[in-house]
Parts: C-alpha cells; structure tokens; sequence
C-alpha cells in the first residue's frame, strides 16, 4: 500500500503585519544606511505579497539582536508552531500523540538541540519510544522534500502512524546590518508558519484518499550561492540570488520533465502542479517554462498573498488551498531549495462520488 495523507494542518504565529506596513518599518531600518533603498521598495507593491504573520513584533527589529537574541526568539516561536500544527492536524486525522510512531521535524530557520519534537514530547504526549527523524537545511524545498521523508517512513513500516511538521521562523533572520539587496527582498517576501501532516499506508476511512508516490529530487552542480544562509556573529544572513526566475525559465522545464519520467508521468497525465510560491516572478518563470499559461497557478498566488513565502511550510499550504478546492486526480507537488536543489513529488487524489472532503484543517 503506497502511503496516504489523513490529515494536512498549518498554522500561523499572532504578529500580522500588512505589506504597507512593512515596507513603512523597512524605510525606517533600511533608507538611511542603504543607498538604494529607494529603488527596491517598489517590490513591496509589485510582490504579490498583502499580508504576512510573525512570531515577534516589528518593534523588535529596532534594537540591536545577535545569535542569542535570534536564536531565542526562533526556539519560543517555532515551538508553538510546532504544537500548534501538529495538534490541529492529529485531532483532524483522529490520532493521539500517543499513537503515533515516528516524527519528521522540517526546519532550517534556527537551531533546536533538543530539536522540537523532543521539547514537544511532555507537552503533546508522545510516547518514549516515538522515533524522531529532524532534518534542516532544506530550506524552501523542506515541505516537499520534507513530505517525501515521512512518506518513506510511513512506507517503510506500513501501519506506521507518521507525524510531519515543517516550522519556519524566517522573520528572526532579517538584518539592517549587513546593507545587501537580499535582506532587502527577504523584508519584501519572508514571513513565519508551520504546517503539519499524519501519514500512514491505511487509507483514511473517510474522505479523499491523498497517495504519495515516488519522491524525486535534483541538485544542480555549482549552484551552491544561489541560496541559503551565510553565518556570522549576528545570526543567519539570507543568500536569494536576484538569477533564480531566470534560472527557472532555463533550467526547471528539462528538471521537471525528468522527475516526471522517474515517476512514469509526463506533463499531460498531471492534473495539478502544486508548486512553492517563492515569490510572484518565480510562479511567473514556471508557468512560463511549463507552458501553463498564465494564472494558472492560482493557489500559489492566492498564499504567497495572504502568508507571503514562509519557506518550507508555503507549498503545504498550497497543497490544503488545492484540495480545499475539491481538486482531484494526480497533482505533483514541487519545490526549490537550497542546493541549488528541485523536489518533486506525485499524489494521487480521489474522492468517492457524494463524500465531502474531509478535514484539511484550516489555520
């Protein structure tokens, strides 16, 4: 039995903040020290970006923060993410923390030792035994990648009760020290949230049964300085290299029908790519290479507009947004990360006739 999805969750932390506003607090951090700041923040309107959320108050980004600071602020948001999204999701899928049998934690905003799922196990009720599979550097391709993982898990003991949580923190990681135009574009784009999933080769007894297939991933060679962080005293500093929507325009078509072929698809047997939204230029770039025309991908605007890009959970939310929609058929979610990296993933939907969805459970 191939591994089903009961239950997908997200969740997001209490700080919103309106793009308006966010680009009125990055005048005030950024106009006086980087000359060319003028120029940038028109993408505050042009972003497809109307609203985001964080676990701190914009007011914070005022004072001076190293590592600690950072960093503390990364573990008391990501945990109650954490929590949060795996709470909704095991109530909607109608486990128990005590039932399940193995956790996949996603998350490269920070660092948690003991990772988060440990810090959780007293709180959520996990048992002793629960093994625990934690995973960073993955960045924006961890919700893929990240579903990829636990799918193994689940397939590997099937029966398995398999948790997924994918946390991001970015907002703890934006600088007004270090003067680069990608600390600039990570104010325009970045933002907080967390998403969650229970697995197991049981289908759910009710609703659309959600199978995964087989993950397929590819890394291009010296593509390292495209993405990821750069470490210094002060914390992490974000690498968003300004070539990635060209590179999707000539690189991700070719990537994509190669994973595809891995998989035994083609691009006409796909009903819906459910693809991270890493900001408005790169949905544009793959609907673009694909030929998809555009607006298409209409899920992937609508949550980089509400949320903005939260990293590795946004392409989850997307994959509730789709079958929220009542979206059936065979979808393959997608994702690029730090690597310079593509995860790709096949997941076959189908609903019994006269059966409403089940519990996507809402933020």
């Amino acid at each position: 039995m191939p591994p089903h999805i009961h239950s997908l969750a997200t969740a997001v932390p209490p700080h919103a903040l309106t793009q308006e506003d966010a680009a009125r607090f990055s005048r005030a951090l950024f106009e006086e020290k980087y000359s060319h700041f003028d120029r940038l923040s028109a993408t505050f309107r042009t972003a497809g970006v109307d609203c985001r959320y964080s676990v701190i108050p914009p007011q914070w980004f005022f004072r001076p923060h190293g590592w600690a600071d950072r960093n503390h602020a990364y573990l008391e948001g990501a945990l109650a993410l954490f929590q949060d999204a795996a709470g909704q999701a095991l109530s909607t899928a109608g486990w128990r923390a005590d039932e399940v049998d193995v956790i996949v934690t996603v998350s490269s905003t920070g660092i948690a030792t003991p990772t988060l799922e440990a810090q959780s196990m007293e709180t959520m009720g996990f048992r002793d035994d629960v093994r625990r599979v934690p995973v960073f550097g993955l960045g924006c391709a961890g919700g893929v990648s990240g579903l990829s993982i636990a799918a193994d898990q689940a397939a590997a003991a099937p029966g398995a009760r398999v948790l997924l949580v994918v946390v991001e923190v970015c907002t703890t990681a934006f600088r007004a020290d270090r003067l680069q135009k990608a600390d600039i574009i990570a104010a325009v784009l970045f933002s907080d949230g967390a998403a969650a999933a229970c697995l197991c080769t049981a289908p759910p007894a009710t609703g659309p049964a959600i199978a995964c297939g087989r993950p397929v991933q590819k890394t291009w060679p010296n593509t390292l300085a495209i993405m990821g962080w750069d470490v210094d005293d002060e914390g992490l500093g974000v690498v968003f290299d300004r070539s990635i929507p060209d590179f999707v325009l000539s690189e991700f078509a070719q990537a994509a029908d190669t994973a595809l072929a891995a998989t035994g698809l083609a691009r006409d047997s796909v009903d819906r790519l459910v693809c991270h939204p890493g900001g408005a230029k790169v949905i544009e770039a793959i609907e673009s290479t694909l030929s998809l025309g555009q607006g298409t991908l209409d899920s992937e605007r609508e949550i980089l507009r509400q949320y903005g890009n939260m990293s590795a959970p946004t392409v989850l939310f997307v994959l509730k947004d789709v079958l929220d929609r009542g979206i059936s058929g065979q979808l393959v979610a997608c994702a690029l990360g730090p690597g310079f990296t593509a995860a790709f993933l096949p997941l076959s939907v189908t609903r019994a006739a006269a059966v409403a969805p089940i519990g996507i459970a809402a933020e």
